[in-house]
């Protein structure tokens, strides 16, 4: 079948494709690739991938692609859903005879409902779908496919068996290729990488029990299951030929740094490489670990502290001391690694001293730069079930993680901490960290080393400062 994979047109700087965990407007203009619809792209042979938001492209520049395919294989979230129904049903009244099928955490623990929503999807993906669309594109019948949910004539939705998880992740295609067939790699911006950059996972799953982590208790699961160091190496080195203007290779798994042999091994190849990478970490990694990665090109760990109160990391089953978080900043200091530190205002036990705790804790240790988001209980999380049995969830926001603008919301309420409370605490946040004489020292000197980063930082600055006037303004 001649198949689109399709990130629909959503709010504007909405990123919230597969690859992200942060589905809203961000402070920042940034785009993550579109990894999870790439990797199935890689494997139908003449198919496309389409990524709307970081294209710029609206529903009026998508509609006229719906007579040129047959398969559609839309990506979706809890935030987006509404609006990416509206696009299969724009897609399906431009060609009836189009096969729609969504993809994405949204779909996989609400199949029934999501199904139900309208009559323009013919299908649904649960667990990994990469076989499971292989097959469909290929002519596999809906009743005889594993892994999918669909409606029958009649109009009642059918759930058939599941998909057992892949476990030769080196038996998958790049999905560099399908950056290099389709997409723009310079449209992808985040505000702490190198540009341009290009990110990729080397493993699905994370071993971490996080209540708030949508992607392992929904689709990954939480066994990491890897490619080897020699498939990884491979694809970096594709890269380097294919895509001479990258700067940084960013590895996107859960926590790339879990099982350290195996992290070592990746390093030293890079360094024979002589790349510039990136990673995600938790901020237990051993001095030994950090300065084998150092020492090969590791330039920045995005590590999620998420808070400065212990209390609330046990309660969220976070698995991190904060004297070991500590320790660990510490470590990446001496060696030279620059951290940007993601932190979540609003979780279980929250008060306005945590708040307070948090904000002390974040300056203390000071990573380069922060990103603070809002506790989201999406549904199929932990902390999802916790809301509905304790009731946490406002009644005005029980189904809204971001507002018509695309603005992440605070759907969760606590006895003694408003909503409302938790909204306006994370302005309040960015500036007593951004804002003090010695951050904006450290940043100045940036620039100051860097022309390139004059540009960037003065861009960065307008669109944060513009960010923070549209949120207050749209609550």
């Amino acid at each position: 079948m001649r198949t689109l994979f399709l990130h629909p047109p959503s709010y504007d700087g909405f990123d919230g494709g597969a690859g992200s965990r942060y589905q809203a407007r961000r402070e920042i203009r940034s785009f993550w690739y579109p990894t999870w619809l790439a990797q199935p792209a890689a494997m139908i042979r003449d198919s496309k991938l389409i990524d709307a938001p970081a294209d710029g492209l609206s529903i009026q520049d998508i509609r006229p692609l719906a007579k040129q395919y047959d398969l559609v294989i839309m990506h979706t979230s809890s935030p987006s859903f509404l609006a990416d129904v509206k696009c299969a049903e724009i897609l399906k009244e431009e060609n009836p005879r189009l096969l729609i099928g969504m993809v994405g955490a949204k779909v996989a623990v609400e199949p029934g409902a999501s199904l139900l929503a309208t009559t323009a999807i013919d299908f649904v993906a649960r667990e990994e779908f990469d076989y499971t669309i292989k097959e469909i594109a290929e002519g596999g019948e809906l009743s005889k496919t594993a892994g999918i949910s669909y409606k029958d004539k009649s109009g009642k939705v059918i759930n058939n068996i599941g998909r057992t998880m892949i476990e030769n992740m080196d038996e998958l295609p790049f999905v560099s290729e399908i950056y290099k067939r389709d997409l723009t790699i310079e449209n992808y911006f985040i505000g702490y990488l190198k540009h341009p950059y290009i990110s990729f996972y080397t493993g699905r799953g994370c071993r971490s029990k996080c209540t708030f982590c949508l992607w392992p208790q929904t689709v990954g699961g939480h066994r990491y299951r890897v490619r080897s160091p020699e498939h990884v190496i491979e694809e970096v080195k594709y890269i380097q030929h294919g895509f001479p203007q990258v700067k940084e290779i960013f590895f996107d798994d859960d926590t790339f740094t879990d099982f350290k042999p195996r992290v070592e091994q990746i390093a030293r190849g890079l360094g024979k490489l002589g790349v510039t990478w990136s990673c995600n970490a938790k901020a237990n990694v051993p001095y030994e670990t950090l300065k084998v990665m150092r020492d090969n090109g590791l330039r920045l760990l995005l590590v999620g502290y998420e808070s400065g109160n212990q209390q609330i990391l046990y309660n969220i089953k976070k698995g991190l001391r904060l004297d070991i978080a500590r320790r660990f900043t510490r470590d990446c200091r001496d060696l030279g690694i620059t951290i940007h530190g993601t932190f979540i205002l609003g979780l279980p036990g929250e008060t306005r001293e945590t708040i307070q705790e948090t904000i002390r804790f974040a300056q203390e240790i000071n990573p380069h730069t922060i990103q603070i988001s809002l506790a989201a209980p999406y549904p199929g999380t932990r902390l999802y079930r916790e809301a509905i049995e304790n009731g946490w969830l406002t009644k005005i926001n029980q189904d809204n993680l971001v507002n018509d603008n695309g603005f992440q919301l605070i759907p969760l309420s606590y006895p003694d901490l408003d909503h409302t409370e938790i909204f306006n605490s994370l302005t309040t946040f960015y500036k007593q960290f951004y804002f003090r004489p010695g951050k904006i020292t450290e940043l100045v000197l940036e620039m100051i080393k860097s022309p390139e980063m004059v540009k960037r930082r003065l861009r960065e600055g307008l669109e944060f400062a513009h960010f923070l006037r549209q949120r207050q303004t749209s609550f």
